[in-house]
């Protein structure tokens, strides 16, 4: 079980990542998070650098899908400005989100990462899956709801875990 909470990769943010590698190892398809991944939880507007990030994105040619388990007025009114396609009410880490963002994209699991900030939604949705899952430190952690609260406990206790048995 453990295991599958385990990302093939950390990062810092989504700007350390490093989107010509993944390029060329045969990524085409960008699964992202919302909250806490790409903005903070409660910023309902994407950030000037976070706009240049994504057109850097489309620029070397990945297509990109918001899942995120929140609703869909917070996922619309994010993504519909930037012209990309989501998911919102996701119930990650369950498969049925991940499959529908292959479809849209038209991509194989093979070609596909997912990007967020949490073990047990994102990573485990992800490598249930055989995605490429990378994990980025959360943006905003004051600004969380109550489940992720508890999901970032689950989360520390995994870690040391993991840690513990490596």
């Amino acid at each position: 079980m453990f295991k599958k909470l385990v990302p093939r990769q950390f990062a810092q943010t989504i700007y350390d990542i490093n989107l010509e590698e993944l390029w060329r190892n045969g990524i085409r398809g960008i699964i992202t998070d919302l909250d806490n991944t790409l903005v903070g939880a409660k910023v309902a507007d994407a950030t000037p650098e976070l706009i240049n990030w994504l057109g850097n994105v489309k620029q070397l040619g990945f297509k990109v899908v918001i899942v995120s388990n929140n609703q869909e007025l917070r996922v619309s009114a994010f993504a519909l400005p930037l012209s990309i396609p989501f998911i919102h009410a996701a119930r990650k880490p369950t498969n049925n989100a991940f499959r529908k963002a292959l479809a849209l994209m038209d991509t194989t699991a093979e070609q596909t990462v997912v990007i967020g900030d949490q073990m047990l939604t994102d990573v485990l949705g992800g490598n249930r899956l055989g995605l490429y899952t990378i994990l980025v430190a959360p943006i905003a952690v004051n600004d969380e709801g109550f489940f992720t609260r508890i999901n970032r406990r689950i989360e520390k206790l995994a870690n040391n875990y993991i840690s513990k048995n490596k």
